[in-house]
């Protein structure tokens, strides 16, 4: 074994050789190659990874915004759809009140006829009844009348006697009874 002394020693740990500047160039090489090995081979996938990553989240976010100004679009369409069917349902209602009064009118007018329709009727029974009475006063008069003859016919009356008589049976039957 080689023993240096200290003063040996001592000028090889500061001073500046060859050989470690080599060491050092070499380790400095290495260092790099090895951060762009692994830059290339752990660095690259992770970028990629993050990258896309970062493209899904902004797919996302973008697709979030267009779904989010789709719901505001359906949703102002369907305020305007509830604003017309309230408009809608009042113009039906309208409409509806409109024919309840036109049936209103026509059930209204059907029953004046109808009315009419018995008036007319009631009068023309009233004037079929009013022509029997008639006809049965007439008739009763004529059986009167033939009683009458019959005893004019059987008592030997005279003339003022048979007049008499004629005028109480006309009293008796009235005025009107030979008007009709």
């Amino acid at each position: 074994m080689i023993f240096l002394t200290e003063a040996q020693t001592m000028s090889r740990l500061f001073d500046l050789d060859w050989q470690l500047l080599a060491d050092s160039c070499l380790t400095i090489i290495a260092v790099f190659v090895l951060v762009f090995a692994l830059s290339y081979l752990l660095f690259e996938p992770a970028r990629k990874m993050m990258n896309n990553r970062k493209e899904k989240i902004r797919g996302e976010l973008e697709s979030a915004k267009q779904d989010m100004e789709e719901a505001n679009r359906l949703k102002e369409e369907y305020e305007s759809k509830l604003k017309d069917i309230d408009k809608e349902a009042e113009n039906i209602l309208s409409e509806t009140r409109k024919k309840a009064l036109n049936n209103e009118n026509q059930i209204v007018a059907q029953a004046k006829e109808e009315a009419a329709r018995i008036m007319d009727r009631a009068r023309v029974e009233a004037e079929l009844e009013k022509q029997k009475l008639s006809d049965e006063v007439k008739q009763e008069i004529i059986s009167i009348a033939s009683i009458m003859a019959g005893k004019v016919v059987s008592a030997s009356m005279d003339t003022a006697m048979q007049d008499r008589l004629i005028d109480e049976t006309l009293k008796e039957l009235g005025d009107k009874t030979w008007l009709n």
